[in-house]
């Protein structure tokens, strides 16, 4: 009798070098199966997840450090450096790479795909269903009012982006859609003055002297309305912590 026999058994070695699949490869492997995180998931700045986080070892993402990790599954985001995954899969190291989620879709998609790298089925759909039960409590018809998002470089981001994402599903109206912003990109200061907003979110500021960060202090978003500096670690990844950002704005 012939037995069906999956394409890849469950890794016993993983290796995650992104940020974001850090958080989901955290909050779905099998204890021990994780060997080691990037070194960003420990930064409070950047990491919902950064005390867990200590508990592994960090790779920056180096191919020669990784492939002395001895990993059977390596996890790397679409950005990843591209000379690195190469090298790994040319010394014989399974590279699996997962696109940015930058919707509730794809929030929901990168779970099933991480549980399914990690032969975690079942802890990947007790995750789906607590996720999307605390996302419908989340979830109600309030008209919040029109929000901006404003950051370094007078950088806004639209609809089709997680933070867009995030905006609406809180309620609020992003005002980027004034302007048929759908993406990432820059937003002159005069528009987002004409289109009066009801509140003003920027990102938390970075230690040091960035000059794209001068913007955020011109005087006439003083004028403009409220402003709030978000926590940026729930923001960066398509990630249940998503629904942390979601209801601190609510």
């Amino acid at each position: 009798m012939l037995i069906a026999v999956p394409a890849h058994a469950a890794p016993t070695r993983v290796v995650s070098m992104n940020l974001c699949t850090d958080q989901l490869a955290m909050m779905l492997a099998a204890p021990d199966q994780l060997i080691s995180v990037s070194d960003l998931a420990s930064d409070p700045r950047m990491s919902p997840m950064y005390r867990t986080a200590l508990d592994f070892a960090a790779n920056h993402g180096r191919a020669e450090e990784i492939y002395l990790m001895r990993p059977d599954l390596v996890v790397a985001g679409q950005f990843a450096s591209g000379p690195t995954v190469t090298m790994l899969r040319r010394l014989g190291i399974r590279v699996e790479v997962m696109a940015p989620a930058d919707s509730i879709a794809d929030i929901r998609d990168q779970i099933g795909q991480m549980g399914a790298l990690l032969g975690r089925e079942t802890a990947a759909a007790d995750l789906l269903t607590r996720f999307d039960a605390r996302l419908s409590r989340l979830r109600d018809q309030t008209d919040r009012g029109r929000v901006a998002l404003y950051y370094a470089n007078g950088i806004t981001s639209g609809r089709d982006t997680l933070a867009g994402t995030i905006l609406a599903e809180a309620g609020f109206y992003n005002i980027a859609g004034d302007y048929g912003i759908t993406t990432t990109t820059a937003l002159p200061m005069e528009l987002l003055v004409m289109a009066d907003p009801d509140r003003l979110i920027t990102g938390a500021k970075w230690p040091g002297q960035s000059r794209s960060e001068a913007v955020l202090d011109h005087p006439a978003l003083a004028q403009v309305a409220p402003r709030s500096d978000v926590t940026d670690r729930d923001w960066v990844c398509g990630t249940p912590h998503v629904l942390d950002a979601i209801e601190a704005l609510k």
